[in-house]
């Protein structure tokens, strides 16, 4: 492996499935239905309720239920085929399109192949928000849409990623460092510091909604660490509402342990035993695609967790991936330098699961 140095009810249309063609070293999308039939169910819906007598789907009818644990509205087609999930009180959703294939060649040989494709909506969900004309109107231009999601988005900023720039020649995606390296006098010597924001990649300054602006440092320039990664994929490029620190406004915070003990999103799973090191959870069948994840790796850090990724869902062996910036690969991966990036059995990171958010 290598380790690098640097959004009544809507009329909706037929889906057309297209094949995506393009293959690169950071991101390939592919229609692959010979291994998509092999991959268990990306959402776990364990609470479906039973249709009553005489309610009978037809198929391609397309209907709304309610479930539960967390409450949620599903959109299916006929009895079971789910087209799109939304969160009460998230604004991540779910929509079913066509398959790609996500992979990572220089640092792992793991593939995930999902048909899920995760966008924010410009509200936060609630029961019965398929009846109000802002869903309606964001529904009918992102379903079936191909345009850049988080996943792809995210996807922008691992090994081999190149550089885009937007009209003002800043370059706002391309590979990513997670950090400049220590100083080479004292404890951690050598090793990548943190505290590397969007702003510090972007090298411009950033002015937060409560009027606090950020100079980013020349230094950490290309570089982002692991809560700075999912600020720039949710924040800067999603457009989540952003807090200047912790503790400061009603955005998404700085840090992971910020995070992950805000109010911001839904609480996916709970932290859950005592502190300060809290329990691996029991289950990680909540876990939806795009969901943030939060792990405590470090046993001097008292209560804090430490470090943060985006799920993506099962690879092609089934295991539950997910994607973080980190100091071992120096950047974003999936890959497994520093420990595999999966949060089933018995890993690192699989050990160190606390807990997970649903913006």
């Amino acid at each position: 492996m290598s380790a690098k140095s640097k959004r009544g009810r809507p009329v909706l249309h037929g889906v057309t499935v297209l094949a995506l063609l393009a293959g690169s070293a950071y991101l390939t999308v592919e229609l692959r239905k010979d291994e998509q039939a092999k991959l268990p169910a990306v959402q776990a819906i364990t609470d479906i309720p039973h249709l009553r007598s005489g309610s009978a789907r037809t198929a391609g009818e397309q209907h709304w239920e309610r479930l539960r644990n967390p409450d949620r509205s599903v959109l299916r087609i006929g009895i079971g085929g789910i087209l799109a999930t939304f969160t009460d009180g998230a604004r991540t959703a779910t929509l079913t399109g066509p398959s790609r294939t996500f992979d990572e060649p220089a640092n792992t040989s793991s593939r995930v192949v999902t048909e899920n494709w995760v966008r924010l909506m410009p509200e936060a969900w609630a029961k019965g928000a398929e009846k109000e004309q802002w869903f309606k109107d964001w529904f009918k231009e992102y379903y079936g849409s191909e345009r850049d999601d988080l996943f792809a988005i995210a996807f922008q900023y691992v090994e081999g990623a190149p550089v885009r720039k937007d009209d003002e020649d800043v370059p706002y995606a391309g590979d990513a460092d997670y950090g400049p390296l220590a100083p080479d006098i004292g404890p951690g010597e050598g090793q990548r510091l943190e505290e590397s924001d969007f702003y510090d990649y972007l090298g411009i300054p950033y002015t937060f909604r409560d009027g606090t602006t950020k100079q980013p440092q020349p230094a950490r320039y290309r570089a982002i660490d692991c809560s700075g990664f999912i600020r720039t994929v949710f924040g800067y490029r999603g457009r989540y509402p952003l807090a200047a620190a912790d503790g400061t406004g009603d955005g998404l915070p700085r840090t992971a342990n910020g995070m992950a003990r805000s109010a911001v999103g839904v609480d996916i799973i709970n932290l859950s035993g005592p502190a300060p090191r809290y329990e691996r959870p029991e289950s990680i069948s909540e876990l939806q695609p795009g969901d943030l994840v939060f792990f405590k790796t470090d046993a001097r850090t008292a209560s804090r967790l430490d470090h943060t990724g985006i799920y993506l869902g099962p690879d092609t062996d089934g295991n539950q991936m997910f994607l973080s910036s980190r100091k071992e690969v120096n950047g974003p991966t999936m890959g497994d330098e520093g420990g595999t990036s999966r949060l089933d059995g018995h890993g690192y990171y699989a050990s160190a699961l606390r807990s997970a958010k649903r913006l």
